[in-house]
């Protein structure tokens, strides 16, 4: 699938704007109660090859095809942002309402909604269309990424998933929830991110090697940081002054929650460039921080880190 595959009409009807409206403030709703996938991104014909093509020539996009008021497609995109989450953003879920865009669904030629698909390196790899439970989801996107590690289109260490959580089907006995997990997110329900904070900041503190909390934790912290800014404002302070590192920092963290893992490194690493002294350690220290958001292994922050030494020295 390449860019020039698509010719889009801008005109979209009453319909399609009213769905468009109600998948913003779904997604509003999500940010402020803290239960946003922060690897997701709404697509629309205006963005497609941006946030599609063109990020799937640096990481997986997963895509998917939905409609409102679904019950199969609410079934997949659960699954999918739980999938996402449980990889720490190793991939993106390229979301994609029928009804809001429907030339753009038309484009893609769905054979049924929900679908979901893999883009990367421009190239699509179907994948399943109609209900799918997040087992199957979940062995698909096994089955796609080791294709990929064997083919050398991904490194060997990219794991792609996360562990293995399972999951209770109808009439058996659900595993016992993580104390951890259930009362951080019990925290973040309440909008309480200082005290999902504490919470997987203690459960670091007592196992160190707990690489799960860790993610979390980090992930905490990025969206309590980005959850009161202003995007527009933020950009625009950060274009005024380009040496303010704190005014980097925070657009860095923007593009961050919206799953722009390289332009946020890449900010960074250039305010790093540009300042001295305290200014030039405060933006090595942020950077830092924001490789804690991806899993360890994953090849965007092998490279970020890579050029910070680059940077520095």
């Amino acid at each position: 699938m390449q860019p020039s595959d698509f010719s889009m009409q801008s005109a979209v009807d009453l319909g399609a704007r009213k769905a468009a409206l109600e998948r913003e403030a779904k997604r509003q709703a999500e940010e402020s109660s803290g239960t946003a996938n922060p690897y997701a991104i709404d697509v629309d014909e205006q963005n497609f090859q941006q946030e599609v093509l063109e990020r799937s020539l640096n990481t997986p996009v997963v895509l998917a095809v939905l409609q409102a008021h679904s019950e199969q497609s609410s079934q997949v995109e659960q699954a999918l942002d739980r999938l996402a989450i449980e990889a720490g953003g190793q991939w993106a879920v390229a979301k994609i309402d029928v009804q809001a865009s429907p030339q753009l669904a038309q484009a893609l030629r769905a054979p049924g909604v929900p679908m979901v698909a893999m883009v990367i390196g421009g190239q699509v790899v179907p994948g399943p269309a109609g209900p799918a439970t997040r087992e199957q989801i979940r062995d698909w996107l096994s089955q796609v990424f080791d294709g990929l590690r064997q083919q050398g289109v991904l490194p060997e260490n990219y794991a792609g998933l996360g562990p293995e959580q399972p999951e209770a089907g109808a009439g058996e006995e659900q595993a016992p929830a993580d104390p951890v997990e259930a009362e951080a997110q019990e925290a973040l329900q309440r909008g309480d991110f200082a005290a999902a904070e504490a919470v997987y900041a203690k459960a670091v503190e007592a196992d160190p090697k707990n690489e799960a909390a860790k993610l979390k934790l980090a992930q905490v912290r990025l969206v309590a940081r980005v959850r009161e800014l202003d995007a527009g404002e933020a950009r625009q302070a950060a274009a005024d002054r380009p040496e303010d590192v704190q005014a980097q920092a925070r657009v860095a963290d923007i593009d961050m929650y919206g799953g722009k893992f390289e332009d946020a490194f890449d900010r960074m690493i250039a305010t790093v460039k540009r300042t001295s002294g305290d200014d030039r350690d405060a933006a090595r220290k942020h950077l830092l921080l924001l490789f804690e958001v991806l899993p360890s292994g994953d090849p965007r922050v092998a490279k970020a880190r890579r050029g910070l030494t680059a940077a520095l020295f």
